[in-house]
């Protein structure tokens, strides 16, 4: 039976103009990605100037691996929460409180056993990977302290996806901007204050993940108290809690394939020596930092797309994506201006490295990146909305295309070409990507389309 979902905290985007609802879920939602993204660049600008060069090569040589287990766990939520989302949209309050018990009870599970599998394998892995001797025992701290707190970054993405689920992408913003803030003055106690080394670092990141989970946990019982789940509510039907895990491991897949392919990548980086991989690590942050417009961009775009599948609503599913596509490709001209025209400055400020070597590289690495920036924006928008139409394969197999193209990186381009077969890899497999799920998507939309316009 479908109930009438209350208005206040909510936001119903199965009505109104497309583009106004996505701008304003998305606006939110940037500026807390910006402020997310503080955590790991915090512990660049403290460590870099403070430690060193080396202790920031520390974090470089195993940003793939922090990557692959941390993004396989939102990978998770974010699979979760299109099932909640496409519940919301159709108004459905029981199937909605069904599924959110399920991505608790998947995500109790899920902590357990990627917590302990990370720790046992990271020493292995780092091996594997070609980390420095010089910098193993410093890489090996940080991800340690990482990985034990990683049910502090669960716990967080849960309720956050729960929220983006209700059209809520404003609370997650106040906590994450009290828990950046706290990460910055714990980095500088921790490190500059208390000499607690690249350890502290670490150990502020986790902290101030907690109390972003613990804030947003306790906003989602005060707030949302009769939308969560009750205890008949855990007895859920085999085919919602289907749904939760074949989207949940289908987007988390997808998004290990991607990093699982960054560990054979970056193991080849590792190999050119402690000053590459510092103006990889380098110019990696800046490149995250202007990828959150265009992820945002598509979150919400994907958060729009559900609740319209969820509502049957055709029409507004194609105008948004046109519209998401718009705004993405706006974005990636005026990003990759600012690259070309200051990125050397930006790698000084954001590193407090001096070495020519690492800034030139850091910059090379940049413009090739940036080049190909609107297509990044592209693949961004068009694969988050298959994955909102409930399309799980595609999106998986567009991330085997890179998993290939990082491993024949790893084995062809790096040896031969050095720094620039690093530059070259990711923006290459952009275009492979986009050209694979453009075309899923225009050879299956007619389909896809009508399939909700039959039953309307």
């Amino acid at each position: 039976m479908k109930n009438r979902l209350p208005t206040g905290r909510l936001l119903d985007m199965t009505q109104g103009k497309p583009l106004g609802l996505i701008l304003r879920f998305a606006v939110p939602l940037f500026i807390g990605n910006i402020f997310q993204q503080l955590y790991s660049m915090a512990d660049t600008m403290v460590v870099g100037h403070h430690l060193g060069d080396q202790a920031l090569a520390a974090i470089g040589a195993t940003a793939s691996l922090f990557s692959l287990i941390i993004n396989f766990a939102g990978g998770l939520n974010n699979g979760y929460g299109i099932v909640v989302t496409q519940r919301f949209g159709s108004h459905d309050t029981r199937q909605m409180k069904q599924a959110i018990a399920g991505m608790l009870v998947l995500n109790v599970a899920a902590a357990l056993v990627l917590t302990t599998l990370a720790l046992i394998c990271l020493r292995p892995l780092m091996t594997f990977m070609n980390t420095p001797a010089a910098v193993f025992d410093q890489a090996y701290r940080y991800m340690v302290i990482i990985f034990a707190g990683m049910a502090a970054t669960m716990g967080y993405n849960l309720f956050a996806a729960i929220l983006r689920a209700f059209g809520n992408s404003r609370s997650p913003l106040y906590f994450l901007i009290l828990s950046s803030l706290l990460n910055i003055l714990l980095d500088v106690l921790f490190v500059m204050v208390f000499s607690m080394g690249i350890g502290g670092a670490a150990l502020a990141t986790v902290l101030a993940q907690t109390v972003s989970a613990v804030l947003c946990g306790g906003y989602v019982v005060k707030y949302y108290r009769e939308y969560l789940p009750e205890p008949s509510d855990f007895r859920v039907p085999k085919r919602i809690l289907r749904n939760l895990f074949t989207m949940g491991f289908s987007m988390a897949l997808m998004s290990s394939l991607v990093d699982l392919g960054s560990v054979f990548f970056i193991r080849a980086n590792n190999m050119l020596g402690e000053a590459m991989i510092t103006a990889y690590a380098a110019g990696r942050k800046l490149l995250i930092i202007m990828i959150q417009p265009q992820s945002t961009i598509a979150t919400a775009n994907s958060t729009f797309i559900a609740q319209n599948w969820g509502a049957r609503k055709p029409d507004r599913i194609r105008t948004a994506l046109r519209q998401s596509l718009l705004l993405e490709l706006g974005w990636s001209f005026f990003a990759s201006t600012v690259i070309f025209l200051f990125g050397a400055g930006l790698i000084r400020l954001t590193t407090g490295t001096e070495d020519p070597r690492i800034i030139s590289s850091a910059v090379l690495s940049l413009r090739i990146h940036f080049a190909m920036f609107p297509v990044l924006g592209m693949l961004f928008c068009i694969r988050t909305a298959l994955q909102a139409m409930g399309q799980k394969l595609a999106p998986v197999l567009s991330s085997g295309i890179e998993l290939g193209m990082k491993i024949l990186s790893a084995n062809l381009f790096i040896p031969h070409l050095g720094f620039l077969g690093t530059c070259i890899t990711e923006p290459i497999t952009w275009g492979l990507m986009v050209i694979f799920l453009s075309t899923v998507y225009l050879s299956r939309r007619k389909a896809l389309f009508a399939s909700l316009s039959s039953v309307n």
